[in-house]
Formats: structure tokens, sequence, C-alpha cells
């Protein structure tokens, strides 16, 4: 991936929308992050991840524009420093030529990370997911019975069963991981319209249609 192509794209979005959009490979979660620490720089704040796609193997990063004084001056303190970055100059918290944080910017672009996974891992596991997953289970058990094998359907259901619930009590483990570090990194634990918890920045309400930071 070209770093400067990749970062003039951004500043494109950046400077004609009020979304923008950050979307890799669902595997590139660090990658994605990076940018969105790059973004952040230029008064915009993160949002929420989604994977998606066949087989969900796309991950997009959501941000926003943030209109508050200190996003502002952030933004202008970035063009000024940062002149020709995306046209082979320096750009805010990117190494020279790569998407790689500098060493000052791990830590927050470590963060953005824990929250895309977070939000991508919340949303696999959240109510009608879980659902979905267990009604597909009783639909699988049910085509079996249907056949009369009532055997072979007891012990698909067990053993599915045991799979499923295996599943999601991993994935509960590593969320409650990434919400203790989110939590002591001051971000704020809510829940959204479909009952699943995300974490946001101080002062910063659930993004929607509109842009999560106005009123």
């Amino acid at each position: 991936m070209n770093a400067d192509r990749t970062i003039s794209k951004l500043l494109r979005q950046i400077a004609t929308q009020d979304v923008v959009e950050i979307t890799d490979s669902a595997t590139a979660t660090g990658r994605v992050a990076a940018q969105v620490y790059f973004v952040e720089q230029y008064g915009f704040a993160y949002g929420e991840a989604q994977r998606h796609g066949h087989n969900k193997q796309l991950l997009t990063a959501f941000l926003y524009r943030d209109p508050s004084p200190e996003a502002r001056a952030r933004e202008a303190a970035a063009i000024a420093a940062h002149p020709r970055a995306g046209n082979g100059g320096a750009a805010p918290g990117l190494r020279p030529g790569t998407l790689k944080p500098l060493p000052e910017a791990e830590a927050a672009v470590a963060l953005a990370k824990d929250r895309i996974a977070f939000d991508v891992m919340a949303q696999a596991a959240g109510p009608r997911q879980k659902a979905m997953a267990w009604a597909m289970l009783g639909v699988a058990v049910a085509a079996i019975l249907i056949t009369g094998k009532y055997l072979v359907a007891l012990g698909t259901g067990v053993v599915l069963g045991g799979l499923l619930m295996g599943f999601f009590t991993l994935g509960e483990a590593r969320r409650r991981k990434l919400a203790q570090r989110l939590t002591a990194a001051g971000f704020v634990a809510v829940r959204d319209e479909h009952g699943v918890q995300r974490f946001l920045a101080p002062g910063q309400q659930l993004p929607g249609h509109a842009n999560p930071f106005a009123g």
C-alpha cells in the first residue's frame, strides 16, 4: 500500500466531508488505527468501526468532524506543521513513507486499535447476532430431526451448542480486557439503541447519521 496515496485520499475526505471512512482488510486493525490517529489530528474523532463485505473481510472505521475549539486548533496546527503531507512530506503521527505510528503516537494508536477491536467484537456478539446464531443452530437440529435421526440431532445440538457457548465466552473475556484498558484510559462505557456496549471519549455522543458532536 502506497502511504502517500492513502494519506492524500484521506486528506481529500478531510477537506470535503464531515464523515471520513477508512477501509482496509479486516486483519489490518493496526494500520486502520494509525490512520484513525492521523485523521484525528485534522479535527475529527473516532466514531465507530464495522466489519463487512464477503465473509466480513473488510474493516471500515468512521470518524466525525468535531467542531470544538480544541479540535479546530489541532487541525490548524497539523496543517501548519505538515504542509506536504500526502505529497512526499511528513504526516502527523506517522513514520515517513509509511502508515506506522511514530513512537510518540504509539500509545494513542494502541487505544484506537482497542476501540476498533471492541466495537467489532461487540457488534459480532450483540443480542441480535446471538439470537441469529442460536436460531441457525435450531434450524440445523430441526432439519436433522426431520430425517428421523434423533441421536444425530441430539449430538449435533450438544456439540454445536457447546461450540457457540465457548465462542461467546471467549469473546466476552477478550472484550472485558479491552474494556478495562479503555476505562483506565478515561473512555466512557455506554450502550447504543441495539443494546451493544460502546466506549466513547468524554463528552462524545453515540454516532449516528448526524454528526455525534453536533449540538
